[in-house]
């Protein structure tokens, strides 16, 4: 026989071996009706009933409905009209410090 076959049923055999030693200690009550509790939790998480996975649908009264159109129409009119700096309320103070290092013929900026 090949080595690959061989091992290919070594492997399946304690597959079955411990599939149908599963299956054994899962008939003892003990272990089989926490079992079965966790597997139904699992599933309700996992797939919820229809009933409970439904919003319910609210219309928005009148004077709601007008305050979001008037503030989608807003971010829009701001967004377009927005100046391209943002102004700060901060300023810069000329320091001291190094002051007597520099030359009066050096530009302040450059």
């Amino acid at each position: 026989m090949n080595k690959l076959t061989t091992h290919r049923i070594i492997f399946w055999t304690a597959i079955a071996l411990a599939a149908f030693g599963i299956v054994i200690n899962l008939l003892d009550p003990k272990v089989f009706i926490p079992l079965i509790i966790v597997a139904a939790v699992f599933l309700l998480y996992k797939f919820p009933p229809r009933r409970f996975n439904r919003h319910p649908k609210v219309k928005p009264s009148r004077s709601t409905a007008e305050k979001m159109k008037r503030k989608s129409s807003s971010v829009r009119k701001t967004g377009s009209s927005s100046p391209k700096r943002k102004q700060y309320p901060f300023q810069v103070i000329d320091g001291q410090k190094g002051k007597h290092d520099q030359d009066d013929d050096l530009p302040k900026y450059h």
